[in-house]
């Protein structure tokens, strides 16, 4: 980057920070004038004389004679009338009287006339001009002026008429006569007049009290006008209107002097004695007059004031006549806060007095307790400080002939005879009488060339002699006596310019005077400060010959008179040393860049050149060195003398030179008056500051105020970049260096690398001496090595004043956006800001608007505002209407970015309005067109939700990925390498920009605008209300294009936030059609809990590890990627993260057993698809996925044992609790019934709990059967668990038929016979036909045989004989051949049926066998049903037909038939009971062998 590209941010807010502090230096280095003089008690030299080469610091520019009029009227009056006269600055008029006429004349230009008013008959003896109250006369009336006669008090109007151009607002003025307002003076002569800037009237009598003239509208018995004396008492009221003047007897001492403090509201006056009086006006200028003291002796306390010895003025006085008091002065706060009051003595010696009451040290400097708050009201009046009379030969040094020493005797060579004096923020001009008709006029003014002390050059200058009170005296001489003084004010734009400028600051004009008056007081800041706003300081002298104007010029007048003059060398360098070279240089700024006003004077070219080459020249300004590096030469070590090892070696400092602190200097008084202070304020209507809502939002600043300041900028800018650009004094040196855009400010000058050879033969003249090279100063000392070379400070200081530059380059544009947005009306544009905007507005400072964030994003959003005001909905224009001022006064605020993004949104408000659907659309491609060249200024919030409204998602979704990547270029969101918080922020940045696209996304959704959619600038684009409502197709439509959109834009992080979003929102239909390939890495990361395994497990691994926690939140993530992988057919993947859902352990909303029984039936679905899908099975893949298929089938059926045994043991709780705790199996005569009832409930607790146990997660088929079946005596499902864990062997097989046995008997207690057939009937068709092991039938046909023997002939149950052996052939599932052979095994083991009666019923079960299997044989051959069969046979069929039909089984059938017959035969058993069953086996026997059976 070179120095021409015009780039701000750090520089600017690099050399903002050096502005700040050079202003808060440049503030601290003026010291009140209490300070000073107190300063001064040390010093015997308070005054200087200017130099005698130098031009006249003080000179006359002009002589006008008196009016012909006026002379001739003196003449007439023979020179005995009675004569007064005077100057009225604020109407540019001088005045006299003659006896009873008045003459009114410009003194400022003559235009050849001159008023007269003669309207009185007596002889004006005062006179006097007020401001005229609002709201008593027309407007017109501007003005009073006030006439006294020894018999009438008169007021007349004034009026004044401007130019017809404007430009001399008091062309003519004319006297209008106001009859109404004419009262009698009660035989008072009044001696002066003076009035306070609220209209009041106060006059002075001959008889030392002090009357108010006071003047209303009028009403009903009210005078209009009237006379109130506010210093008599009771008596002397009574002997007013008792005894005429002439017969009161005693000294009167007249008031001769009035003056006011309108700032504090204190009325000043004195006596002819010399006696000073103090009055109070109230704490607002509208009380009654309050006298607080009268002192008689003040010329008594003068001498004890001043220090120890006095001067030889004072010794002269003290051997003439007393010294008289001869004006009076009240001190602004400007000049000083504890002053108040300056009383100039007829021997040129001044008092500084003050009204605050003594208290101590601690008050200030002066041991006073201070009035700097004006609602202080004064409360004394004593001397603080005596300043001495400047000797009469000090100002000699202005040579002006001969009449400075003519015509004084000379005893009296050292005395001042004053008889007229001015003295006006901080300048006195004294009137030497020294013949009837010569006098000398002494102007005594501060010495400028003391107060340059602001850099380290000055260090050496203790505080105290910084501070002291030095003074410059210059002789003018003046024919004639002098009568009155009085300063010119300046031009009345100049004065508004100046007023508007430092109101803030100084208070200038903050009270209601006039902003003519308030520049006055403005120079009490000394020259250094002001030449650069106030033009020269003129003062009009009243004489007896006639007026004559008197300039003083001010440092950089002096500067330019020796620039024309082409004076020695010797004189600039005097005037560089005078001034110092910072002070100095300055003020070449203001010539060359022409920044000085000179009155009608215009600098030329030549002087710019000549000022300009000044500011360059090394041999005046210096140049850059570092710290105490101009004395090393004199300290070096001598030879021979070793080290003082105690002495501290200090870091040295680079201190730039009188050019670079010139500029500061330059820039930080252009830039005081707004820099720290707001830029805009609230106001009423009344014109006051008031808080934010009760007022109007105004910039603080008047556009002529801010359009003078910013020219000056832009004057002084223009000129360093010229001077740049010429590659003129440093920047020349320097620009073959290399690139040096940045700020010494900020960065560190050791970080540079460049080249120096030839440098210091072009820049310092000479090239380094041998041996040092790099060094600035050569010296044997070596521990003063200094650590950086001349070409490194040259490029520091050249890099410095480059900032300082761009500083004012932007303060201009600021300026002069501040002038636009003034031009619009600032209350009008901020309506549409937020408060918390506003509330910015009025706090935002200019330095913040010029060199932070804060700022640039506030004159966005002001930007903004004007821009709506052109293209909103009620537009004035377009865009190029405004933006070609903006794009030319401030680029950095508005630059062409911003005006395409303007133009974007001009065209999105036309397609917005219009209803032709093509434009509409080509209106709204060319504004996408325009924001994708500078996505870094589109106002996303806005300007997307504008296209939403127009349906174009493209710019929707590309326009904020785009200001994302502009936003992060290196891509610093996804780098996992850098620093956490750099890539957090990056990634901050990025998401904001996301936001718009998933904002557009959830508007879709829910059909309303999301909420938190604000404009992100103070963008013009409002949210209107425009949206048309779209069916759900429509809505559909326009999702899965920002879905198609987005995914096609590479930026992984993009895609992790839309997945995200869109998972939030419902929308996993879409998300899975048209999801990327980053899709599956992010699903599977967002499934990852902490600790979680890396990914899931992939298709060649058997079992998927359930360590992995997967929380509820995770779930929905491993659905989707199921999903997904079901839709790309991976349907083994599927079929893993099924499991895995299926397998994850319980949360507090923990899935159910049905809900895991769904995952994993549709895992075993998704496993027999890819085995479909596979073919064939020998392969290697098919192997795997057949063996994920048994596994997930095993684990199927596992799960559907946990929930059985989960409903069992529910209910199993359910029937106890509702059986109110009875124990399922009670002991009959149980003596403690009350134990057996909390065992029941204690039970029903375990069991409900363990049923909690198996809901949250799976179970083993161990844990199943031996913490779950087993305890709770599920004997039914562990059977089942033993069957599908295929037990063998002997050991198991006893297990089972235990667990039989058991079974069958809990069914027996349960129901009997009819309940234990049942069980046999659910659970042996379940487990047949196995290996056999699991249903052992001869265990259970014994069992149950038996039982039924028992409980028939016991009586306890009514027993079919039927029952057990239709039980046994519904749980072989109606297969006879086994259940015969068990019977037919136990039949023929006599062992284990002993009794007769047991074998009979083994012998009909068996009967009933054979009659169901012949049925089934019958069955099959007539093709009938086993129903219809069974009429054959009079019996019932089984339930299921045997496959095959052959001769073999029907001689089975009649074989056992005949074998049971005869075993029916052997019983021993009466023939009653076993004739029913022979003749059953004897009738099967018999139709099976018929030849009409089958």
């Amino acid at each position: 980057m070179s120095w021409e590209d015009e780039l701000f941010g750090p520089d600017v807010a690099a050399a903002g920070r050096l502005l700040s502090d050079c202003i808060s230096r440049d503030i601290s280095s003026y010291s009140d004038l209490e300070e000073a003089l107190e300063a001064s008690r040390y010093t015997s030299h308070p005054y200087t004389s200017h130099p005698k080469e130098w031009p006249p610091l003080v000179e006359v520019v002009d002589t006008k004679e008196l009016p012909a009029a006026l002379i001739d009227r003196y003449n007439a009056a023979g020179g005995e009338g009675a004569a007064l006269c005077g100057i009225f600055p604020e109407i540019h008029r001088a005045w006299a009287s003659v006896d009873n006429s008045l003459f009114l004349w410009r003194f400022d230009k003559w235009d050849g006339q001159c008023a007269e008013y003669s309207g009185e008959e007596q002889a004006i003896c005062a006179v006097g001009l007020g401001k005229s109250k609002p709201g008593i006369f027309v407007e017109a009336i501007q003005y009073v002026l006030i006439l006294a006669t020894p018999v009438e008090l008169i007021l007349l109007g004034i009026c004044c008429t401007a130019s017809g151009d404007g430009a001399d607002p008091y062309a003519e003025v004319s006297l209008q006569p106001l009859p109404e307002y004419t009262i009698p003076s009660d035989g008072v002569t009044m001696t002066c007049i003076t009035c306070t800037n609220k209209g009041h009237i106060f006059l002075a009598g001959r008889d030392g009290h002090i009357y108010e003239m006071q003047y209303t509208t009028g009403s009903g018995w009210h005078k209009r006008c009237r006379k109130v004396c506010h210093t008599a008492g009771l008596g002397s009221l009574i002997s007013r209107w008792v005894l005429p003047n002439a017969l009161k007897f005693g000294a009167v001492d007249p008031i001769v002097g009035m003056a006011v403090d309108n700032e504090r509201y204190i009325l000043y006056a004195r006596t002819q004695e010399s006696k000073l009086l103090v009055y109070d006006l109230g704490i607002n200028g509208d009380g009654p007059l309050k006298k607080i003291a009268e002192e008689r002796t003040l010329l008594d306390q003068r001498d004890t004031q001043y220090g120890g010895g006095r001067s030889a003025g004072s010794r002269a006085v003290s051997r003439l006549s007393k010294a008289s008091i001869v004006c009076i002065a009240p001190l602004s706060s400007l000049e000083s806060k504890w002053l108040h009051l300056v009383a100039v003595l007829s021997d040129g010696r001044r008092l500084y007095l003050s009204t605050a009451p003594a208290g101590g040290n601690g008050g200030s400097v002066g041991g006073l307790g201070g009035m700097s708050n004006t609602n202080q009201r004064p409360s004394s009046l004593k001397v603080v400080s005596t300043r001495p009379s400047p000797s009469v030969g000090f100002g000699s040094g202005l040579s002006f002939g001969t009449a400075s020493m003519l015509g004084r005797p000379q005893t009296e060579d050292l005395v001042l005879k004053v008889d007229a004096a001015h003295c006006s923020s901080g300048t006195l001009v004294l009137s030497d009488f020294l013949a009837p008709a010569t006098s000398s006029l002494l102007v005594v003014s501060r010495d400028s060339t003391t107060q340059s002390s602001h850099s380290g050059n000055f260090s050496s200058v203790s505080s105290r002699s910084s501070r002291v009170l030095r003074e410059t005296v210059s002789s003018v001489p003046v024919d004639g006596r002098t009568l009155f003084v009085v300063d010119v004010f300046p031009p009345p734009d100049t004065a508004a310019t100046v007023q508007s400028l430092y109101s803030e600051s100084f208070g200038v004009g903050a009270l209601g005077e006039p902003p003519e008056k308030a520049c006055i007081q403005l120079r009490a800041r000394g020259d250094l400060a002001t030449q650069h706003v106030l033009p020269r300081r003129r003062a009009i002298v009243f004489t007896t010959m006639g007026l004559i104007e008197v300039v003083s010029n001010r440092p950089v007048d002096i500067l330019r008179r020796l620039l024309e003059s082409n004076a020695p060398r010797t004189l600039l360098e005097d005037f560089f040393n005078r001034f110092g070279a910072g002070e100095a240089a300055a003020m070449c700024l203001l010539l060359a860049a022409k920044l000085v006003p000179v009155e009608d004077l215009l600098i030329s070219n030549a002087i710019s050149e000549k000022a300009a080459e000044a500011f360059e020249d090394p041999m005046v300004v210096g140049m850059p060195q570092i710290e105490g590096s101009s004395a090393l030469a004199s300290t070096v070590t001598p030879p021979g003398v070793g080290f003082n090892m105690g002495q501290v070696v200090q870091e040295a400092e680079p201190i730039f030179s009188g050019a670079h602190e010139g500029l500061c200097l330059c820039s930080s008084r252009l830039l005081f008056p707004v820099w720290e202070f707001p830029v805009m304020v609230v106001k009423c209507e009344a014109g006051l500051e008031v808080g934010l809502g009760k007022g109007v939002i105004v910039c603080r600043l008047s556009a002529e105020a801010m359009n003078d300041l910013e020219s000056k900028i832009r004057s002084l800018e223009l000129f360093l970049r010229s001077r740049r650009d010429q590659r003129r004094g440093l920047y020349g040196c320097v620009a073959g260096l290399g690139n040096f855009t940045g700020s010494i400010l900020y960065g560190s000058g050791s970080d540079m690398v460049m080249g120096e050879r030839g440098l210091g033969r072009n820049l310092f003249g000479s090239s380094t001496p041998s041996g040092e090279k790099g060094s600035v100063v050569t010296t044997s000392n070596k521990r003063q090595r200094l650590p950086y070379s001349r070409a490194e400070l040259a490029a520091m200081e050249v890099r410095g004043m480059e900032c300082v530059r761009r500083l004012l380059k932007r303060s201009g544009e600021a300026l002069f956006l501040l002038q636009l947005l003034s031009q619009h009306h600032v209350a009008r544009l901020v309506q549409s800001l937020d408060i918390s905007v506003r509330q910015k507005l009025v706090q935002l400072t200019f330095q913040q608007l010029v060199c932070s964030d804060e700022g640039d994003q506030v004159a966005t959003r002001l930007i903004a505002a004007l821009m709506e005001y052109y293209i909103g909905p009620d537009g004035r224009g377009t865009v190029d209407d405004i933006s070609g001022k903006l794009r030319e006064g401030c680029p950095s605020y508005y630059n062409e970015s911003d005006y395409k993004f303007f133009q974007a949104v001009e065209y999105l408000e036309r397609a917005a309005v219009t209803s032709d659907m093509e434009e509409k659309e080509m209106l709204a491609r060319e504004a996408f067109a325009l924001l994708v060249e500078v996505p870094e200024s589109a106002d996303l919030g806005a300007v997307c939700k504008r296209f939403e409204d127009l349906r174009f998602y493209e710019a929707v979704v590309k326009l904020p990925l785009r200001k994302a990547q502009a936003l992060d270029p290196d891509g610093d969101a996804l780098n996992d390498q850098i620093d956490a918080n750099r890539r957090e922020s990056a990634l901050a940045l990025r998401e904001q920009c996301y936001e718009v696209v998933t904002n557009a996304l959830r508007s879709l959704k829910s059909g309303n605008e999301p909420k938190g959619v604000a404009r992100e600038f103070g963008s013009p684009v409002k949210s209107v209300n425009r949206r048309v409502v779209v069916d759900q197709a429509s809505q559909d439509k326009y999702v899965r294009q920002i879905a198609q959109l987005s995914v096609q834009w590479p930026d992984k992080a993009f895609h992790e936030h839309l997945y995200q979003t869109m998972i939030d929102l419902g929308l996993e239909n879409e998300l899975l059609e048209y999801g990327g390939p980053d899709l599956v890495p992010f699903l599977q990361a967002a499934s990852r809990d902490t600790g979680a395994q890396a990914g899931v497990v992939s298709a060649t691994n058997h079992v998927s590890s359930p360590g992995g926690h997967v929380t509820s939140s995770s779930a929905k993530y491993l659905e989707l990627l199921a999903r997904y992988y079901v839709l790309k057919r991976q349907h083994a993947l599927a079929a893993h993260i099924l499991l895995r859902l299926a397998e994850r352990r319980g949360t507090r909303d923990s899935l159910t057993l049905g809900q895991r029984h769904q995952y994993l039936s549709n895992a075993v679905l998704q496993a027999k698809s890819a085995c479909s899908i596979t073919g064939a099975v020998n392969s290697k893949g098919g192997i795997v996925d057949r063996g994920l298929l048994d596994l997930l089938e095993g684990k199927l059926a596992v799960l559907r044992f946990q929930m059985k045994i989960k409903g069992e043991l529910e209910s199993m709780a359910s029937r106890i609790e509702s059986s109110s705790g009875v124990a399922p199996a009670p002991v009959p005569d149980d003596p403690f019934p009350q134990s057996n009832l909390m065992t029941g409930v204690n039970y029903a607790n375990t069991a409900r709990d363990k049923a909690k146990e198996l809901s949250q997660d799976l179970k083993s088929i161990t844990q199943l059967y031996n913490e779950y079946a087993v305890p709770f005596e599920l004997w039914e499902i562990c059977l089942e668990i033993l069957h599908f864990a295929n037990y063998s062997g002997e050991a198991d097989t006893s297990i089972i038929r235990e667990t039989w046995a058991r079974l069958l008997d809990q069914a027996l207690s349960k129901g009997g016979i009819a309940e234990a057939c049942s069980v046999l009937k659910r659970v042996g068709s379940q487990l047949y036909p196995g290996d056999g092991t699991s249903l052992p039938l001869d265990t259970i046909c014994l069992h149950l045989e038996k039982s039924a023997m028992e409980r028939l002939h016991s009586g306890i149950e009514l027993v079919g004989d039927e029952d057990v052996a239709r039980a046994l052939l519904a749980a072989c599932k109606g297969a006879a051949e086994p259940v015969l052979s068990t019977y037919e095994r136990i039949l023929l083991n006599g062992a284990i049926l002993p009794s007769q009666n047991l074998r009979l019923r083994f012998l009909q079960s068996v009967l009933v066998i054979l009659r169901e299997w012949a049925m089934s044989l019958l069955a099959q051959r007539m093709g009938t049903s086993p129903t219809g069969a069974s009429l054959i046979l009079g019996g019932t069929l089984s339930l299921q037909r045997t496959t095959v039909l052959n001769q073999g089984v029907t001689d089975k059938i009649t074989s056992a038939a005949n074998r049971f017959m005869t075993e029916v035969r052997r019983l021993t058993l009466p023939q009653s009971q076993i004739e029913h069953v022979f003749r059953g086996f004897r009738e099967l026997e018999e139709s099976l062998l018929s030849p009409f059976s089958f």
